[in-house]
């Protein structure tokens, strides 16, 4: 139960931290994407801020041999770059730029009440059935 509830609070604060920043509002992503005309860079420091979060928990969790919550660390052990994770970086890439959503903001932008994100996710969720005979 504890670790439902820890996933639960993590996951919720993603999402709230998401709509502080923005990331939520697909206008702001697309003007963040847009460098050759009006440029916001103000997602540049979100981005820099989840950078900073990101390694300071790998710090933390060197220094212990297992999570506060789970049996084991489950780190990736891949390094190495194939045709599968380059196709589908620009395909996520592509995605974001002409949608202004990426999974996770458009699963918390659903909390707003608009059907721009669940068409988004809908979306998603074909491609990712339409592309399982590839693996």
């Amino acid at each position: 139960m504890v670790i439902v509830v820890t996933a639960f609070l993590a996951g919720l604060l993603f999402g709230v931290g998401l709509a502080v920043s923005q990331m939520i509002n697909p206008e702001k992503v697309l003007a963040f994407l847009d460098i050759s005309g009006d440029w916001d860079p103000s997602l540049a420091l979100v981005m820099g801020a989840a950078l900073v979060v990101s390694a300071l928990g790998y710090q933390v969790a060197k220094g212990r041999s297992r999570p506060f919550f789970a049996g084991a660390f489950q780190l990736p052990t891949r390094r190495d770059i194939d045709w599968r994770l380059a196709v589908g970086a620009l395909v996520f890439g592509a995605g974001w730029g002409l949608a202004g959503y990426c999974p996770g903001p458009a699963i918390a932008a659903v909390s707003i009440g608009t059907t721009e994100p669940l068409y988004f996710l809908a979306a998603m969720l074909l491609g990712s059935l339409a592309a399982r005979p590839l693996k």
